[in-house]
């Protein structure tokens, strides 16, 4: 796949579309594009992580456990898989497994750490966009809390 091709993939995810030009250039100079086959496994749920995958083609299967029940979620092209271990290492959550042939883009944390090294305007975007969806999440939390509250107090 041609480099703006790629570039043009990234740009797509909310996330990554803060990064400037060059900095998104340099990602998706450094990703790493595999093919994979049927039934090939991507990660288990709670190995550790070091980045993050972008489904380019094809459709990958995320499911809890590995016990041959239905995945949970099934995503396509564009979806963005671990997007928390491009910032930090965390267990796997899910096994992600590939239903058809499909092609995905492996994207490290070592190589988004030094892009944003490297690219502190960048860097601030995401920074403050994180920022932005923890107070999201810290707000829902508080109107979950107070919705218990409410119940215990009946």
């Amino acid at each position: 796949m041609a480099l703006d091709e790629d570039m043009a993939l990234l740009a797509r995810q909310p996330l990554l579309s803060l990064m400037d030009r060059d900095a998104l250039r340099l990602l998706a100079f450094a990703a790493e594009s595999r093919i994979l086959r049927a039934g090939d496994v991507l990660f288990r749920a709670g190995e550790p992580s070091d980045g993050a995958v972008l489904v380019v083609s094809g459709a990958v299967a995320l499911t809890m456990q590995d016990d041959g029940k239905p995945a949970s979620e099934i995503v396509g092209p564009g979806a963005l898989i671990g997007e928390l271990a491009l910032f930090t290492s965390v267990p796997r959550q899910v096994t992600a497994i590939a239903r058809e042939p499909t092609q995905v883009m492996r994207l490290p944390r070592s190589v988004m750490r030094r892009v944003l090294g490297e690219s502190p305007d960048s860097a601030e975007a995401i920074a403050a966009a994180i920022g932005d969806r923890l107070r999201g999440f810290v707000g829902e939390l508080s109107a979950v809390q107070e919705a218990l509250s409410a119940i215990d107090r009946k």
